[in-house]
């Protein structure tokens, strides 16, 4: 599984743990994740992320 990083804000998007609050299941790719969804943190789109690695 990936984690991607709003590049605005910073908030993490981890596959393994999806977005529950905002209807993105547990193992959601990020491929998967709808184009219009927008970083709950700061609005910035889904291109605004980039994958990171730890």
């Amino acid at each position: 599984m990936k984690t991607w990083m709003c590049v605005v804000c910073g908030l993490i998007y981890e596959e393994e743990k999806g977005w529950p609050e905002e209807g993105i299941a547990a193992g959601t790719a990020w491929a998967d994740v709808p184009v219009d969804w927008l970083c709950p943190e700061c609005g910035a789109s889904k291109a605004e992320f980039e994958m990171v690695e730890f």
